[in-house]
């Protein structure tokens, strides 16, 4: 990696790139210390003190502490995010959106529109969820119209300058912007939270506990670092012959290349999916001031938290650990369906005369392809349940409080992964020599 960035600044094009979006994160870190007019930030930092381990801890680690400060960045990226699902979801499910897709460069444009208007839609929605919900309970200086049509607005206008921002980064930077705004909030609260964890472990501790604690703590977040780019980069590649075929006086096909079926075929999705359902309803609940009550309401919420879970002094709310293995085991499955289709493959392969080895073209075809692919889906999803509740496990056992988990820890190396890769590939096309230059 360290090569590659060395590299990458002794060609000038890439060295501009890398300085361009080093300039736009320098902006991200400096709008999120904005704070929200007419916001009393006592109340947010209240809240999270009071509510360690709570749904929005997922969501402030996104936004990289702006939502527990109430910057104008409180919403961030997550807004466009969620549009981007949802979208992606849409364009299965609706034909015309499909048809949108298939046309090309335009249509993937128009798809873009319509995904910027839903990011704004969004972040109305959240913001004025926000703005109400939390105004009545003392977010707001004074809760009136006035005040929470500006808190409203600031939030709105602060989500969509991000995903600019984003945008921005794709073209004129290096990687995937969207992908880069969210890592580089994610990355902001490392620090606070290595700090959380030395106050709370080593600090004040005997040479020999603290040392053990250092070291077991180093280890894990090691482990999981070297399992999450196993589990990335694993794949499995089916190997796919094409037949000859006669045209004119020429000869074409008899070549043999191979399908690669990613081990995590669904990427972070199932995680952020099973824990915003299950974190949903504790959601509604803080909006409406009923997080606290008695009752058998109460307890499902307990036992939604994350928070309450693997603590020995409430083993019994584990029991939302169970539920959330299921669901993301269950998204894993949904999501990957929905994103690859077996039966177009095979389609596609049959018409341009492909076929696998010791397996019939058509049906067959797909039903080797279903079996193969629920078996890696399986595997996939095991690893993120092992990366996802590792972290899950130290939290509610040894009483750490951090917002660095296994969601996070996945979308950091995938998104370095993944601008490692557009920056080889960069530096590769550059340093082509062609057969007239030889």
């Amino acid at each position: 990696m360290l090569e590659t960035f060395r590299k990458a600044f002794q060609i000038k094009d890439i060295r501009k790139k890398i300085g361009y979006t080093f300039l736009m994160l320098i902006v991200i870190r400096i709008g999120s210390q904005l704070p929200t007019p007419g916001v009393n930030s006592n109340y947010i930092k209240e809240f999270f003190a009071q509510n360690t381990g709570e749904a929005f801890n997922l969501f402030n680690a996104f936004t990289g502490g702006s939502f527990e400060q109430m910057s104008i960045f409180a919403l961030s990226i997550t807004p466009y995010i969620t549009s981007s699902i949802i979208m992606q979801l849409l364009t299965i499910a609706i034909p015309k959106l499909e048809e949108m897709q298939k046309e090309g460069e335009d249509g993937r444009k128009k798809i873009a529109a319509i995904t910027r208007y839903l990011t704004v839609g969004l972040s109305l929605f959240e913001s004025t969820a926000m703005a109400v919900g939390f105004g009545r309970q003392g977010l707001l200086v004074d809760f009136n119209f006035v005040n929470a049509a500006i808190v409203v607005l600031t939030l709105t206008a602060g989500s969509a300058f991000l995903m600019w921002i984003g945008e921005r980064i794709t073209e004129k930077g290096v990687g995937n912007g969207i992908s880069i705004v969210l890592v580089i909030n994610i990355v902001s609260r490392i620090p606070s939270d290595m700090t959380s964890l030395f106050e709370q472990f080593v600090k004040d501790k005997p040479i020999a506990s603290a040392g053990l604690a250092v070291f077991v703590i180093l280890a894990i977040i090691l482990l999981l670092v070297v399992f999450v780019v196993v589990l990335q980069g694993g794949e499995r590649r089916i190997a796919v012959s094409y037949s000859q075929k006669m045209a004119g006086r020429k000869m074409y096909g008899g070549r043999t290349t191979n399908i690669p079926l990613k081990v995590n075929t669904a990427g972070v999705i199932p995680i952020i999916f099973s824990s915003s359902l299950m974190q949903f309803p504790i959601v509604i609940a803080s909006f409406l001031g009923k997080d606290n009550g008695k009752g058998i309401g109460a307890e499902i919420l307990r036992g939604l938290n994350q928070g309450n879970w693997c603590n020995p002094e409430q083993i019994q709310y584990t029991w939302g650990l169970l539920v959330y293995i299921v669901l993301t085991v269950f998204f894993a499955y949904f999501y990957t369906s929905i994103t690859f289709n077996p039966l177009e493959i095979a389609n596609n392969m049959k018409k341009n005369g492909g076929f696998i080895p010791g397996i019939r073209p058509g049906r067959p075809t797909v039903e080797y392809l279903t079996k193969i692919l629920n078996r890696i889906i399986f595997i996939g999803a095991c690893g993120l349940i092992v990366i996802q509740v590792i972290p899950i496990l130290f939290n509610g056992w040894l009483g750490a409080r951090v917002s660095f988990g296994g969601t996070s820890l996945i979308i950091i190396v995938s998104v370095i992964l993944e601008t490692m890769k557009q920056m080889e590939s960069q530096m590769l096309v550059r340093n082509y020599k062609g057969f007239l230059n030889n």
